[in-house]
């Protein structure tokens, strides 16, 4: 019998340990300067957690049950937990809080072949502010993160879930999903066959072109009759991205089409896209959401929160097409042999002298039971830079490998 992962599951070798740093590296380094801190939150969480008011469906969650028969499930993404955990374990901090994270997540999908059910996301969190800076801070910082990976040629696209949903409430509940599905997936012939009245088949076909150019979506919109609050959204909508446009590093698509997986998100949405042979490839999603954290808090007082998720699945798909990341894992510098067993604690003395360096150097103790022709080949296979013989009663002798 040959034993494999878990369906849906995957293991990582040293290369692609190798690799994943190498992006999260960048990333944090970015996070850091821009004054993020890490939180790690638990893999485990409780269902009602997990599911964040009913915003994320129970069907997209891998379920456990504990002893005391209490459900539980692996995080299918990070936002729920962290809004759980800053007004329950940080209650008090100042805000504004700025937090990031590198995590697996899980999330389970319906398929007769073992599609990947376990993927790896890094992002950040920007809770206790609302309005222009904050969603301009963390688009800036998409921007800016995405240029640290050397990644240029990639599309914003922006939309904003208060005005999408407000368009859609004029739908039959009955038929509201099928619709949000159909504009989702921008699938024309599916809302052409769906029973709506004639005017709802016509709103239905306009939501679908809320999609393009900024200046060309705002100039459509101008023709729809929209309440207090979507015109406020609206010129929201607008500063944002004048704002944006103006730092010149943006390529912008306005989609008010856009919805995302998770039904959280109450402002801006958005979904970082880019191309590889001709493929378009998601990288990074994100969004504002605003009644999220109040679903947690003790007292039910709403928190304002924005955030993103760069998808690094998607990320080393795009980057490994580029060769920038490693191609091979990181070298042993030394190899440290003891000639002799009362040369054994000089050898152990040698390698921790080695390894005390004020940079990172790998040092190995060879472990016996070779030849010193079978050591040298070992050395060459390995990358191993140096070799170290120790004697008992003599200087060590470094080769060259």
């Amino acid at each position: 019998m040959v034993y494999q992962p878990a369906a849906g599951a995957r293991d990582l070798l040293p290369l692609d340990v190798a690799q994943k740093r190498w992006i999260e590296d960048r990333l944090q380094q970015i996070f850091h300067r821009w004054g993020y801190h890490q939180i790690i939150t638990s893999t485990l969480e409780r269902m009602d957690t997990l599911m964040a008011g009913g915003a994320i469906g129970r069907r997209a969650v891998l379920k456990l049950q504990n002893d005391e028969q209490e459900e539980l499930g692996l995080r299918p993404e990070l936002t729920a937990s962290i809004a759980r955990t800053a007004v329950t374990r940080m209650a008090g901090a100042a805000y504004p809080q700025r937090l990031y994270y590198n995590a697996n997540v899980f999330q389970r999908r319906e398929s007769k072949h073992n599609r990947q059910q376990e993927f790896y996301q890094s992002g950040v969190e920007l809770l206790g502010s609302s309005g222009l800076l904050a969603n301009a801070e963390i688009l800036l910082l998409v921007s800016e993160s995405l240029a640290a990976l050397s990644l240029n040629n990639w599309h914003l696209v922006l939309g904003e879930a208060g005005i999408t949903r407000s368009l859609l409430e004029a739908f039959p509940a009955k038929l509201l999903d099928s619709v949000r599905n159909a504009i989702a997936n921008l699938d024309r012939v599916a809302l052409d066959e769906l029973p709506l009245t004639d005017e709802l088949h016509e709103r239905a076909r306009l939501m679908l072109d809320l999609r393009g150019r900024p200046e060309e979506v705002f100039a459509r919109m101008a023709n729809l009759v929209l309440e207090p609050a979507q015109l406020e959204a609206v010129d929201g909508l607008k500063s944002l991205v004048e704002l944006l446009e103006s730092s010149g590093n943006f390529s912008i698509i306005l989609d008010l089409s856009l919805i995302q997986t998770f039904d959280y998100y109450t402002g801006i949405v958005f979904e970082v896209v880019t191309n590889a042979d001709g493929q378009s490839i998601s990288i990074g999603r994100g969004g504002r959401y605003d009644n999220l954290l109040g679903l947690y808090h003790p007292q039910g007082e709403n928190i304002p929160g924005i955030g993103f998720v760069f998808l690094l699945d998607g990320l080393y798909q795009i980057l490994s097409v580029s060769q920038q990341l490693p191609q091979t894992t990181p070298a042993t510098n030394w190899l440290v042999v003891a000639l002799s067993p009362q040369a054994y604690n000089a050898a152990f003395a040698y390698s921790a002298k080695l390894r005390n360096s004020t940079h990172l150097v790998r040092v190995e103790m060879d472990l016996g039971e070779r030849d010193e022709k079978a050591i040298r080949e070992y050395a060459v296979r390995r990358g191993i830079g140096q070799i170290a013989w120790i004697k008992a009663d003599a200087p060590p002798v470094i080769e060259s490998v």
